[in-house]
């Protein structure tokens, strides 16, 4: 466990693999830590640099009490890049995690060498939508989300698996005021015009039955940057890294391999 000041906010990191190795940053969604990418680790390649960090408001890390920007999350993954000495990296972003790659990307090229963009999107969903969730939130407690969230996480298979419940509680017990910040962040978020100046290597990966970020709109978002691929796993939801570990460590190791090793 470590603590890094990143852009005026006390992230919690955790690193595992080679110190000396290649780095590849691994951002997570909304409502969820950094134990979403528990699984994947052991099915990486040897030699990574693996870092994994809470945004700000989630996990372990600094909750500030603000409405965010999709700017403010930015900035705390270019100062933990650079706090850490480790870039370029090759970032892995999943659902929110991924939106801050790709403005990484555009604010800072410098710092990124490979992008994976992982069941995300240039940009996620309409801002009233956001604005309801917040308000629903703020009426009746996250937890009052639980359910309908689950079902837009999983595929069916994994949603009626006693573990799923565990991810619910993960969820409901994130703070509230950091999960409605990221909801106000991606509302004011479309990055689309910088994505498509994008050019680096880049892959995302979708899941068939993601019921958050539809496999056709990461593929347009894909699409946006000059030779991107996009992969979808069959049968998983939001979380493909969670429901199928080592499909997900299949689609993203060869990508690893060719462009995070230098």
């Amino acid at each position: 466990m470590r603590a890094v000041k990143a852009n005026g906010v006390m992230l919690h990191v955790r690193e595992d693999g080679d110190p000396k190795g290649a780095p590849v940053v691994f951002a997570n969604s909304l409502g969820s830590d950094l134990r979403i990418w528990d699984a994947i680790l052991p099915r990486l390649p040897e030699g990574l640099r693996v870092i994994r960090y809470d945004k700000r408001g989630h996990g372990l890390s600094e909750c500030p009490e603000a409405t965010y920007s999709m700017d403010d999350l930015t900035r705390d993954a270019e100062a933990l890049i650079e706090a850490l000495g480790c870039g370029p990296v090759t970032f892995v972003g999943l659902s929110i995690g991924g939106m801050i790659g790709q403005s990484l990307a555009a604010r800072r090229p410098d710092l990124v060498r490979a992008l994976v963009l992982s069941n995300s999107a240039a940009r996620m969903g309409e801002a009233a939508m956001w604005q309801d969730r917040i308000a629903a939130i703020r009426a009746d407690g996250l937890a009052s989300l639980e359910s309908g969230i689950l079902d837009r996480w999983f595929g069916p298979g994994f949603r009626n698996r006693p573990e799923a419940r565990l991810w619910g509680a993960m969820l409901s017990r994130t703070p509230e005021a950091g999960y409605i910040g990221c909801c106000a962040a991606i509302a004011g978020a479309d990055l689309t015009e910088t994505t498509r100046a994008l050019r680096l290597p880049a892959m995302a990966i979708a899941g068939s039955h993601d019921g958050s970020s539809p496999p056709a709109l990461v593929a347009a978002t894909a699409d946006l940057i000059p030779g991107a691929t996009c992969h979808v796993i069959d049968g998983a939801g939001h979380l493909p890294c969670v429901e199928d570990p080592a499909g997900y460590a299949a689609v993203l190791t060869p990508f690893l391999k060719e462009h995070a090793h230098v």
